[in-house]
């Protein structure tokens, strides 16, 4: 039977159970816009905090969609979160006939599309671009694509390959956590979309909230990450709080049962000694949370940037668990080393490190080319900062004369520095993007090669000069960023109108 209150979301009755199910009522303004623009197959983006749990709206209004009229969508998520959205996909079409798959290779998904037996396809970009070079995936079949969290991709070549040839028709839902992201792919790709969560153009910064503590887990491990977090701070009471109920079996079975100091809720938050957040919330959320008790954030992989937005000041917590898996991964390096050493063939390097090894200890040596061999070694502890969120005297800003006015964005950037320049995407700091150029913080030691090595590439089919940036505005302002680079070869020559 129907949820009462879903009636007019142009949800069929199954899935309006299930979203009813999850927690989920009209009285959120994201049900109320979000379900029927998409059940009605119109474009949209929305602007949440960076978890699948908040897309449960929208998805479940392409669900319906696709149910009752049938055809073929694609979601693409990063593929650490993958497993999070094929969940939601699977328990919001769970008691409907829509066939859906989370793709964790490519061989059976391929064999599905070929066969026409699938009607929602769950893929991290790597894999959604496999199986349009596999000529599988074909992207004038898609009636719906999904991009979810698109600034947290490795990159965009399977996006570009997959939207040059989608049709006009295609129903685009684009969710993002960074509402810059959200606004430059939803003019390229999602044009005259309904725009949900995003903040006004004049509105204030929101001021953050803290301290809060932080733990670094990885998606799967957050429910177990709950007995750990109860073991080191032992409180006295202890709330969980969570975007919807999808996870409140796991987090019950996680934690010790019949305490009644132990709460776990969906919406307000009763007052504890210790609030966890199991999803990451908003600015709004977040302060609830803080006036109910100490906040705990779970920090998963790619919410660091979010967390650092709403969070200040943060004070990183480690337990047990993830110092253990540390530990692990520290011993496979000493034995990825002690294998090399055995193996020989370290000539070259001896010769090049001689006159190292005479001046300096042999073991501060061995730290530093450590440090350099490792790109994690210059990214922020889990809780500590967003990665780069802030230039430092370490990182150096490097002028790119390409920029807005030719379609140019932070990830076609990204693309290049990675791919071709050979840049860790750890290094890759701050990316401003202006009308015809763009600036990007990079490691102040390396940032004069990478700008040398970076000068002739082409973005968007533009070849492209990068140099160190000095600080200043381009002559008469952002509008010249191409004169700016034709002054810069040679300060004489007249620029050009």
């Amino acid at each position: 039977m129907i949820a009462p209150d879903m009636e007019r979301l142009h949800l069929t009755p199954a899935v309006a159970d299930a979203l009813a199910a999850l927690g989920w009522t009209t009285d959120d303004p994201r049900v109320r816009d979000a379900a029927p623009t998409a059940a009605r197959g119109h474009a949209l983006i929305i602007v949440t905090p960076p978890a699948a749990a908040y897309a449960a709206p929208a998805l479940a209004g392409l669900i319906s969609r696709l149910a009752s009229e049938g055809g073929r969508a694609l979601l693409m998520a990063p593929a650490p979160e993958l497993a999070e959205w094929g969940a939601l996909a699977h328990a919001l079409s769970r008691t409907s006939a829509l066939r859906v798959q989370t793709a964790h290779g490519v061989a059976r998904a391929a064999r599905r599309l070929r066969s026409d037996s699938l009607d929602l396809l769950v893929a991290s970009p790597g894999a959604a671009g496999a199986l349009l070079h596999r000529g599988a995936l074909k992207a004038g079949a898609l009636s719906a694509v999904i991009l979810a969290g698109p600034e947290r991709w490795d990159g965009v070549e399977a996006l570009e390959a997959l939207m040059g040839d989608l049709p006009k028709e295609t129903q685009r839902i684009l969710i993002a956590s960074d509402s810059d992201v959200a606004a430059q792919l939803g003019e390229r790709y999602a044009r005259r979309a309904l725009t949900l969560g995003a903040p006004a153009a004049d509105s204030p910064p929101t001021a953050p909230v803290g301290p809060v503590r932080t733990v670094g887990v990885a998606w799967e491990r957050r429910a177990s990450a709950l007995a750990d977090l109860l073991e080191v701070l032992d409180p006295d009471s202890l709330t969980v709080w969570t975007a919807d109920r999808s996870r409140h079996a796991a987090i019950g079975a996680a934690l010790p049962g019949g305490d009644s100091a132990i709460r776990v809720v969906t919406g307000d938050v009763p007052k504890a000694d210790v609030v966890v957040a199991f999803d990451p919330p908003d600015s709004e959320r977040l302060r609830r949370l803080a006036d109910a008790g100490d906040v705990v954030l779970l920090m998963p992989p790619g919410t660091e940037r979010w967390t650092a937005r709403i969070a200040d000041p943060r004070r990183p917590l480690r337990l047990p668990g993830v110092a253990d898996a540390a530990e692990a991964a520290a011993a496979g390096r000493r034995a990825m080393v002690v294998r090399y050493l055995e193996q020989g063939g370290v000539d070259r390097a001896l010769l090049a490190l001689g006159p190292l090894l005479e001046r300096y200890d042999p073991a501060a040596v061995a730290a530093a080319l450590y440090e350099l061999w490792t790109p994690q070694s210059t990214a922020p502890a889990p809780g500590d900062t967003a990665p780069t969120a802030q230039p430092t005297s370490r990182t150096a800003k490097v002028f790119v004369g390409v920029g807005r006015n030719d379609g140019a964005t932070p990830n076609d950037l990204v693309a290049v520095l990675t791919k071709e320049v050979r840049v860790p995407k750890e290094q890759i700091g701050r990316i401003e993007v202006r009308d015809s150029y763009m600036l990007v913080e990079l490691p102040s030691a390396d940032a004069a090669r990478i700008a040398e090595a970076l000068t002739g590439r082409e973005i968007r089919r533009k070849r492209v000069m990068a140099k160190l940036d000095r600080g200043r505005e381009p002559p008469g302002g952002e509008g010249n960023g191409r004169e700016r680079a034709r002054t810069g070869r040679n300060r004489r020559e007249r620029p050009q109108r």
